[in-house]
């Protein structure tokens, strides 16, 4: 499988992995536990994912003997169904940080000068 993607996916884990950008620090996963979106059949047959790789050719891996394929090639979608499961799951994350981010006494304006406005969305 390639190496250095800008995005891995792990059908088996449900997990959708950022290695690339703000929000990448560690290549942060997040497991989707949606059972919907991964049952859907067009990836019934996928191992794993790397995205946005040099070696196009291997970005997706099959669980049968399948040789691995190109992301297009592969014809599930783009990468967008992916990274945008992504973006919720760290905007949940950047909402929850900015909430617990209190200082005693401090007014909501405080804080938003401190903080800046609470995250209401992100996109990777």
């Amino acid at each position: 499988m390639a190496t250095n993607a800008n995005w891995t996916v792990v059908f088996e884990d449900k997990i959708i992995i950022k290695n690339y950008a703000e929000g990448a620090s560690k290549g942060i996963g997040y497991v989707i536990n949606d059972d919907s979106f991964w049952s859907n059949p067009k990836f019934s047959n996928i191992w794993a994912i790397q995205h946005g790789t040099a070696t196009t050719s291997d970005e997706v891996e099959y669980i049968d003997d399948t040789p691995n394929s190109s992301f297009a090639d592969a014809n599930i979608g783009d990468i967008n169904q992916f990274s945008s499961k992504w973006d919720l799951e760290h905007l949940t994350i950047l909402q929850s940080n900015w909430d617990d981010d209190n200082v005693d006494g401090e007014t909501d304006a405080e804080k938003i000068t401190r903080l800046g406005a609470r995250p209401t969305s992100y996109s990777s």
